[in-house]
């Protein structure tokens, strides 16, 4: 059997088509490992969140505008932490 580096140089080996495919199947695998509680908490809060956005009562922002107050936030508890 091959060790996990060994296959991975294999796999960088293959050309572009064949390591797209293998990277789908590797995370099609990782889908049946998903906690089926946590999986259904997601799903209840994200149409929570979808039909809060229908309803107008909450305002969506930019992807990169959310991003970039995440990364603020981060900063400000990695100063807080130091």
């Amino acid at each position: 059997m091959l060790s996990v580096e060994q296959l991975i140089q294999e796999a960088l080996s293959l050309p572009s088509a064949s390591r797209a495919f293998l990277a789908e199947k590797l995370v099609e695998s990782l889908e049946f490992d998903i906690d089926e509680t946590i999986q259904t908490l997601w799903t209840t809060e994200a149409k929570q969140r979808r039909e809060q956005i229908r309803s107008g009562t909450i305002e969506p922002i930019p992807g990169e505008e959310g991003l970039a107050e995440v990364r603020r936030l981060l900063e400000q508890l990695t100063y807080l932490n130091q």
